[in-house]
């Protein structure tokens, strides 16, 4: 499996020129751009499940891609291959991370302790990949939605014994997770939600989603992991309605469990636009409410419906992301991790690098160009003049609890208050913004 990509040479960077396909033409890892290099800022990870896991199968045909790691065998000695190609693209890549599920990496097996078992071999398989490499884990997770056991949830599965189930998976992922030195581990809750109100008890559910949480917590501190945990918001799919429907929900029930010091967000740009927002406004919210963790790069299609996970090619929209990042302060243990697939039809060895290279160049150039806009910063000078009445005296006594609903209604009639609007000058910054994109 080592061969799959040999004759894929090592992806360098040869500036925007350059016409050789499996070049970078924005992303180079060590230039500075701020004190910091691109490496530094981006902290790409690429996924395993995606790039290894899947055949190419959708629900209307077969897989397509005839992964020579993923026929028929020894369940084991494919789980080590699928380590062996996995690795050879990671380093040829040259994204610094990697991320994963824990059936990902190893087989789920017959039986709980064959899982244990198996997890635990392939621990010691990626940790000397890593050491080979000098690969890093951005973070790991358990996968505990895709089981049929899981149809009806994990945390807020019925049966207790389901919940026990899903507990023994995050427990022994996010014990891998520290042994490989990975940065975070994220929690998504893939069935954490419900198909119909006739048979679900949502109060009962949310109490149980969040003892898990709390149990979670305890285990990381019990173990000593340094790295943050993540949440990852998803609205509506695969359930009707899913608990973690986007960010400002996570918010309120991390508020409602007392977790909110304990989790951050892990956002997915296509579950953000899944759920009616856009991506910036995902990560804006994420900064307000300082919940703000990592991100799952990709894009959906604007005329689906469903979570398509495409590779992201929008420097409109990575600008303004890396703006808020940036902004913001950079990264501390996140970054830029691609969730992304082929498209069926892209069958050969080099398009997974192609995809790859499209969205780190994509990303590269948003943060280009958001470094620009921040060097002059016209839209933070702006937001600050919007609201700095809120300075006033008048302003600082009604947020320090100072005035009533009584004494503001006193005060416009003692001073006759007839304030005028103020434009809010939207299509200016909006072709302020494309001066810059596109300079």
């Amino acid at each position: 499996m080592n061969n799959y990509f040999e004759n894929i040479p090592a992806i360098k960077y040869e500036g925007a020129e350059s016409t050789n396909p499996l070049a970078f033409k924005h992303y180079n890892p060590k230039e500075e751009i701020g004190g910091k290099t691109m490496e530094e800022h981006l902290r790409f990870a690429a996924c395993y499940w995606h790039n290894f896991c899947w055949d190419g199968a959708d629900v209307f045909g077969a897989g397509t891609f005839n992964r020579p790691w993923l026929a028929a065998g020894n369940p084991m000695e494919r789980a080590k291959q699928k380590a062996d190609v996995a690795f050879s693209f990671f380093e040829k890549l040259g994204a610094p991370f990697y991320c994963f599920h824990d059936i990902d990496v190893a087989p789920e097996g017959e039986s709980v302790n064959e899982y244990i078992r198996n997890l635990s071999e392939m621990t010691d398989v990626l940790a000397r990949k890593q050491d080979e490499t000098g690969m890093k884990l951005l973070w790991g997770t358990a996968n505990v939605f895709s089981h049929p056991r899981y149809m009806s949830g994990a945390a807020t599965n019925p049966n207790p014994e389901i919940f026990t189930r899903a507990a023994t998976q995050v427990y022994h992922a996010m014990n891998a997770t520290k042994t490989l030195g990975g940065e975070n581990y994220v929690l998504w809750g893939g069935r954490e939600g419900y198909e119909t109100l006739l048979n679900t008890d949502l109060k009962r559910e949310r109490q149980q989603f969040g003892r898990f949480m709390n149990m979670v917590v305890e285990h990381k501190h019990k173990i000593g992991f340094k790295g943050l945990l993540l949440i990852e918001p998803k609205p509506q799919e695969p359930t009707k309605h899913q608990y973690d429907y986007d960010t400002a929900t996570v918010h309120g029930f991390l508020k409602e469990f007392g977790l909110e010091k304990e989790f951050a967000v892990n956002i997915e740009a296509n579950h953000a636009t899944l759920s009616g927002h856009s991506f910036h406004h995902e990560i804006a919210t994420a900064f307000a409410l300082d919940i703000f963790g990592s991100i799952d790069a990709n894009r959906g299609d604007p005329q689906l419906g469903w979570d398509t996970d495409q590779f992201p090619n929008s420097v409109e929209e990575m600008t303004l992301i890396c703006y808020e990042i940036l902004k913001n302060g950079g990264y501390t243990s996140g970054g830029f991790n691609f969730d992304t697939k082929l498209r069926r039809q892209s069958l050969d060895a080099e398009d997974l690098f192609l995809g790859h290279i499209g969205g780190m160049d994509t990303c590269a150039l948003g943060l280009k160009k958001a470094y620009k806009m921040l060097s002059n910063d016209i839209l933070s000078e702006n937001v600050k003049s919007r609201y700095a009445e809120w300075d006033s005296a008048l302003g600082r006594n009604i947020l320090e609890g100072n005035m009533s609903l009584a004494s503001l209604a006193e005060h416009a009639q003692t001073n006759g208050l007839e304030p005028k609007p103020v434009s809010g000058k939207q299509e200016g910054l909006e072709n302020y913004v494309n001066r810059i994109i596109y300079k």
